[in-house]
């Protein structure tokens, strides 16, 4: 061999890592749908806790794959003359895409005061991706039916929404024959977060919880219900709500969850680190460094530290806890900049854009076929 053809040679194999380091990390696009939605109330027992909500329903939406290009238009939400906020591109009621195999299903849960809807920008970006994903609002903690305190405070019957939700999508007509049932993640927002948690396997410990709230009250004041310690203890011993109390250290797991993703997850201080550590699911955590409303080193930092193999991201640039929220139209920055205007120099579709990404890749890696015995 030549001079020159040993030296060839040789650059060729020094640059074969990079090469083939380069095809490792190109990741597979995957195809992308329409996206179809539909409202739907889901069936619950006769004797199902409402927390003291008057609207006795357990309200939702469904997002999914669609082949239906008619229809498609964008989702405001608010009066229909002055919506508040986007939440991405759907057609309702639209024809459910063929598939050659079954689709996975991702539960959701909103924050505090929130509402299904306003997780509408992760929900649609999964279901152009292949999921069908299905978010409720919690009875008297959401923005659509209204509050109630034993809403806010019996944070673990969150969880049994989920589970019943989940297993009406199963049972459903429509969509139940098309879900693989070992192929179901969750993802949350806050208080959502603490919610997939108690699916996972962990279990509030209710007097660890009430010390911290009476030591840091402001922390366990929500902004939409600040006087929320003087109402719980207005009522705590109302038969109803001492019942649901007696059941909040019981477990709530759902084995049918397989995964999940928590966004800027709050009240870490229900969960001692023994129960956290009892998790066996993969776990992946995100949160913005600016976050004031659920600190990351008391809240996300902290469940990191304690479930093991999760993975954690702290996003950094003055993102927020509600930078998590849907993007608000015009009319919705001037009139709730508490929920709709950013830090400067945040770009909440960005943001948004970023974690829609982790949460393809984790629920695409730890839902794919191969791991459903799992």
């Amino acid at each position: 061999m030549s001079s020159r053809s040993k030296l060839l040679a040789a650059m060729l194999i020094a640059l074969a890592p990079f090469s083939f380091a380069a095809k490792r990390e190109k990741k597979e696009q995957p195809i992308l749908h329409h996206i179809g939605f539909s409202f739907r109330e889901f069936s619950a027992p006769d004797d199902y806790n409402w927390r003291g909500s008057n609207e006795r329903t357990l309200s939702g939406i469904i997002w999914y794959p669609s082949e239906d290009i008619a229809g498609q238009k964008d989702q405001l939400v608010g009066p229909p003359d002055a919506p508040l906020f986007s939440a991405g591109r759907a057609a309702k009621d639209a024809t459910l895409a063929p598939a050659f195999e079954k689709f996975p299903l991702i539960a959701l849960s909103h924050g505090t005061g929130g509402s299904a809807m306003q997780m509408a920008w992760l929900g649609t970006y999964l279901a152009a991706r292949g999921y069908i994903v299905v978010a409720c609002n919690h009875p008297g903690n959401n923005a659509v039916t209204g509050y109630t305190t034993q809403g806010f405070i019996e944070g673990w019957e969150r969880a049994k929404d989920i589970s019943t939700v989940i297993g009406d999508m199963l049972a459903d007509p429509r969509f139940g024959s098309k879900i693989d049932p070992d192929r179901i993640g969750a993802a949350g927002f806050s208080y959502g977060g603490y919610t997939m948690l108690e699916l996972a396997g962990g279990t509030t410990d209710l007097n660890r919880l009430l010390v911290w709230c009476d030591e840091q009250k402001a922390a366990c004041s929500p902004p939409e219900m600040p006087d929320l310690l003087e109402k719980f203890k207005a009522i705590r011993q109302e038969a109803e709500v001492k019942q649901s109390l007696q059941h909040a250290g019981d477990s709530y797991r759902d084995p049918r969850v397989r995964a999940a993703f928590l966004i800027a997850p709050a009240v870490a201080r229900a969960f001692t680190p023994e129960t956290l550590q009892k998790i066996a699911i993969p776990i992946e955590i995100v949160a913005g460094e600016s976050d004031t409303i659920v600190p990351p080193d008391e809240n996300a930092r902290f469940y990191a530290a304690n479930i093991k193999g999760s993975k954690l991201t702290i996003i950094p640039g003055g993102v927020g806890h509600y930078t998590f929220l849907d993007v608000g139209t015009e009319l919705g920055q001037k009139q709730l900049p508490q929920l709709f205007v950013d830090n400067p120099g945040v770009d909440r579709a960005a943001v948004h854009q970023r974690v829609n990404e982790m949460a393809a890749d984790f629920f695409a890696r730890e839902l794919a076929p191969a791991k459903k015995k799992r």
